[in-house]
């Protein structure tokens, strides 16, 4: 059983950092190179998608590894997912304080509303999303790893 909570933890956190890492690599090259009023109206909407499912997601990669931590406790592997599970702290703290106050603006913008600093807004939004795919790809390995 607690071997099924390891691969199950492992394919969510590995999925999420699949879905972030396409954000940042595949996504947003995509949006920034439409015309201005698209590529805004395509971050808004990826904003409004996302911002719904990628908290539960987050809020769930963490809880597994808590209990992937909790049910091996004694097991030598066990500070790989402790540390994989601070490092999913530090991602969630980083969306909760630096990420989604940008996007909770950015998905209510239009062509008609958006602020004269729209795009240096989306490229800090782009910069510190950078630094949250390298948090949750160094997690995601550690786990991989604790795996062995």
């Amino acid at each position: 059983m607690v071997n099924a909570l390891e691969v199950l933890t492992t394919v969510v956190v590995g999925v999420m950092v699949g879905v972030e890492f396409s954000v940042a690599f595949v996504m947003n090259p995509i949006l920034n190179a439409l015309p201005e009023d698209s590529r805004q109206q395509g971050h808004a909407h990826g904003g409004r998608m996302l911002g719904a499912v990628m908290p539960v997601w987050y809020i769930t990669s963490l809880v597994l590894t808590a209990v992937w931590a909790v049910a091996r406790w004694h097991h030598h592997h066990t500070g790989l997912v402790v540390t994989a599970g601070a490092l999913l702290i530090v991602s969630v703290v980083m969306s909760i304080l630096l990420l989604v106050p940008i996007n909770n603006r950015n998905k209510n913008w239009t062509p008609d509303n958006r602020p004269a600093d729209w795009k240096e807004q989306m490229d800090r939004w782009l910069l510190l999303h950078y630094v949250r795919v390298a948090v949750i790809i160094a997690a995601f390995t550690l786990l991989v790893v604790a795996l062995v």
